[in-house]
């Protein structure tokens, strides 16, 4: 379900946001010392690809992904991924690493000659893919996910998966409306 929209998000001293359900990834470590996070990295993802609302996301993300369940999952389920947040396509908001931990989402990638993005990013997921339009409910939790992000934290940067990592990553696609957030 998707924050109230007469609450505002806000994001604690651990890192961690309100008004979302929690999920913990084992898949984080701890970031390197004295690295601030000034980036937040959108993505997009499906699972299986191009559906949406099972249960793929989460069980990749808490590395529960059976390989068996679609031919698709064979090739990913090896994968030690995750993502600070998640944005359902209703609006929902899940947490699945603090935000003061390094989520393991942007993999190779640099960004202004800094490498490792993952060191000083929040990684923000919409469940979508590079075929489809976003919803009007994911812009607004994602809005107010950045609004308080932006309070909690000195971002200087809002990029797209495709932007650290040109040529290897496409997300947030070309559906992806950069005026919604700015």
């Amino acid at each position: 379900m998707s924050p109230p929209l007469s609450h505002t998000i806000t994001i604690d001293d651990q890192g961690m946001a309100s008004h979302c359900q929690v999920i913990p990834s084992p898949n984080t470590d701890p970031r390197p010392a004295d690295t601030g996070i000034d980036m937040i990295v959108i993505h997009n993802i499906s699972l299986p690809p191009n559906q949406f609302g099972g249960p793929g996301i989460v069980q990749l993300f808490t590395n529960q992904l059976d390989a068996s369940e679609h031919p698709y999952y064979a090739t990913i389920a090896h994968l030690k991924v995750s993502s600070h947040f998640l944005i359902r396509r209703d609006g929902e908001l899940l947490q699945f690493v603090s935000c003061n931990q390094r989520a393991w989402h942007a993999g190779v990638s640099a960004w202004q000659g800094r490498e490792r993005c993952n060191d000083f990013s929040i990684g923000i997921e919409l469940e979508g893919s590079d075929e489809c339009a976003f919803n009007n409910a994911q812009y607004l939790t994602l809005q107010a996910l950045i609004t308080a992000l932006q309070r909690r934290y000195p971002i200087k940067h809002i990029v797209g998966h495709s932007q650290i990592a040109p040529g290897r990553k496409t997300d947030p696609g070309p559906f992806f409306d950069w005026q919604r957030i700015k």
